[in-house]
């Protein structure tokens, strides 16, 4: 969903950038809250680059149409709303930077429809879901579920009302609206389920680096007597033997292999705001990215005429600049911690796994 240059108005484009900026110092006032761990820097700029490396994956839907993860709610579940914010932030500058995909005018319309609209409707509703639901591990997957697949139709709809203040075309705003609540609904089905595998696979290797799943185990019980009873300390399971190093080799093995390998068999159809767009004539004034001459433009390195070798490599320089772009957005933003300032609780947490539950988890 990266709106290109031309579909919104000057103004509204410049009120858009106000309010991403303003969501950007937001997220980094409230990252240094989250990035509380030696390690949680380098974690959260390994989820933007897995994020990068995902997108890239466009998977078919209907008609002609492709979708691909927006990543709202997996960066705000695995690091927190404010940290998750940052990775997509990060992420939309990487791609309209260096790979012309998404516009230099509409960088705040990106930001704020997909950054600070996704995270805070599917974070929002993460944290009501997991209240109301049992303390278990399969509440926080299904919890991650529905939470993810909301939030695409939801930044949809920001999208089309964005389009109504300050759309360049004429097309009546309620076409918009169904058009891209229709095919969005049916790409937030695939974003839960990659946002949802994505965030499981963490959780049952070490749930203790998932913000979102923080304080939700309970106690290890034992049964005595056809009775459950708290262990005692001696008898609880040691920390979780996969080290915090291995998590972020695999993650960044699993990030280079995406974008560099399987990025080749994505679907080439036009993705549900393209598609939407080209249906119902939005893009008639669209203009040529600023950065159509980049050396990595559409996702290719120029001149290289292997098309596998060319996509290849330039999704790994993507995964990489994204992966020392956003580390040292958040190593900046942690150190950035004003004397005194209690980090978040949760973000306390992290550094030690918490007690596991036998019949919770």
């Amino acid at each position: 969903m990266h709106v290109p240059d031309g579909f919104i108005n000057a103004p509204v484009s410049a009120a858009a950038g106000l309010v991403a900026a303003g969501a950007v110092a937001a997220g980094l006032r409230g990252a240094r809250r989250e990035l509380g761990g030696e390690r949680t820097a380098p974690l959260a700029g390994l989820v933007a680059a897995f994020i990068f490396a995902v997108q890239m994956l466009n998977f078919p839907v209907a008609a002609g149409t492709s979708g691909h993860l927006l990543g709202g709610a997996l960066a705000a579940i695995l690091v927190g709303p404010w940290t998750g914010m940052l990775c997509i932030a990060v992420v939309l500058l990487m791609q309209g930077v260096l790979f012309a995909d998404g516009g230099l005018t509409a960088l705040g319309v990106n930001i704020t429809v997909m950054g600070g609209v996704t995270v805070l409707v599917a974070y929002g509703l993460f944290r009501a879901l997991v209240k109301v639901l049992p303390r278990t591990r399969r509440s926080v997957t299904a919890a991650t579920f529905v939470a993810a697949l909301v939030s695409v139709p939801a930044s949809a709809a920001a999208f089309t009302l964005i389009y109504a203040v300050g759309g360049t075309t004429d097309v009546p705003v309620g076409k918009v609206l169904a058009a891209m609540l229709g095919v969005h609904t049916l790409i937030g089905i695939g974003e839960a389920a990659i946002t949802t595998a994505t965030v499981g696979a963490v959780i049952a290797v070490r749930p203790d680096l998932v913000y979102g799943a923080r304080g939700l185990t309970a106690p290890l019980k034992l049964r005595v007597g056809g009775e459950l009873v708290d262990a005692a300390p001696a008898a609880r399971p040691a920390p979780a033997a996969v080290g915090t190093r291995k998590v972020w080799a695999a993650g960044l093995a699993v990030s280079v292999l995406l974008a560099g390998f399987v990025s080749f068999h994505a679907s080439a159809n036009p993705d549900g705001l393209e598609k939407v767009a080209a249906d119902h004539g939005i893009d008639s004034k669209v203009q040529e990215h600023a950065a159509a001459d980049s050396p990595l433009a559409d996702y290719g390195v120029k001149d290289l005429t292997d098309a596998r070798l060319s996509g290849g490599l330039a999704g790994t320089i993507g995964v990489g600049a994204t992966l020392a772009l956003g580390t040292g957005v958040f190593w900046a933003a942690r150190r950035r911690r004003t004397p005194g300032e209690p980090a978040d609780d949760s973000a306390q947490q992290q550094a030690r796994p918490a007690p596991r539950s036998r019949e919770a988890l």
